[in-house]
């Protein structure tokens, strides 16, 4: 895939499958090729593979390359796989050469380790990891990496680079960026699904879903119904599905991705432990998520 066909397929919903492990922490493939089998089944615009969600920080670069391998391989044609990639400069461009030899469609560079890094070294990073491939490569904000409007601006020249996604939810400040930069990029919401109010209302139409992983009518109606501006709709849904997901997940750092593989289990899927410095979900909220699985029933696919 074209750099422009990527960012022309920035549209909808980007799903964001974990990575499965074992009990022993190893690698699930067979759970990982289930799970995607699961998603190409619907009407997804792309697919991250070792992203956020896939833990890519505690994944080995052979690991990586076996996720993004694995990924493309089961969404074949029907969905573009995009590889996260990040760490450090020469790490995140070997994940990406590798990423780019099995087949992956584009690329999403994550910050790099340095968390006190100088806007200068952040761009060398980015220009060196896009300067590593012909595929388009997506900006990702998250943490402690918060750019300015004038750093997207510097960023956006970057010839392969392609599209923004923003992982901090600073409306006020997203809104400064897309004023400077314009079209030279298509934008993101990667906060998760409990922002699509938000971005939707400053007319961004693609974000990425964790929630992807479970219920991925769900994450497609709040598309579809924050696009029409289904206002009544998109609060049903929020208020019914996705706020007490999210009231679970905001309870400790890295719970986006426990709580996600806790209710994949508990919904019959492949999906296992968190690696450290991730915490399992406790007891207590096991219990809380197994209620709200009951709840979620109605918006719940066939697996």
């Amino acid at each position: 895939m074209d750099q422009q066909e990527l960012k022309n397929r920035l549209r909808g919903v980007i799903a964001f499958p974990v990575t499965p492990f074992q009990k022993d922490l190893s690698l699930d493939l067979d759970g990982l090729r289930r799970n995607v089998q699961f998603l190409v089944k619907h009407s997804f615009s792309a697919l991250v593979a070792a992203g956020g969600t896939g833990e890519l920080y505690s994944l080995t670069p052979a690991e990586h390359r076996a996720v993004v391998e694995f990924c493309v391989a089961e969404a074949g044609d029907k969905l573009p796989v995009i590889a996260g990639v990040g760490i450090n400069t020469q790490l995140a461009i070997e994940m990406t050469r590798e990423a780019e030899s099995v087949g992956a469609a584009g690329i999403l560079i994550f910050p790099p380790y340095y968390v006190n890094a100088h806007d200068d070294g952040i761009f060398e990073y980015y220009s060196a990891i896009a300067a590593a491939t012909k595929l388009g490569c997506i900006i990702y904000s998250r943490d402690w990496a918060n750019f300015s409007s004038a750093m997207v601006d510097r960023l956006s020249r970057i010839p392969n680079m392609v599209a923004y996604k923003d992982g901090q939810g600073d409306i006020r400040l997203l809104q400064r960026i897309r004023a400077r930069v314009g079209e030279r990029l298509e934008w993101i919401g990667g906060v998760g699904d409990d922002l699509v109010p938000g971005y939707y209302s400053l007319g961004i139409r693609c974000y990425t879903s964790s929630i992807s992983n479970i219920a991925p009518r769900l994450c497609l109606q709040l598309h579809e119904r924050a696009t029409a501006f289904d206002s009544a709709s998109v609060y049903r849904l929020m208020h019914n599905y996705v706020i007490p997901l999210y009231n679970i997940r905001a309870r400790k750092r890295g719970y986006e991705v426990s709580v996600i593989k806790a209710a994949m289990q508990i919904l019959g899927m492949p999906a296992g432990p968190v690696r450290p410095p991730l915490t399992p979900v406790r007891p207590e909220e096991e219990n809380e998520l197994k209620t709200l699985m009951e709840r979620f029933k109605p918006v719940l696919s066939k697996y």
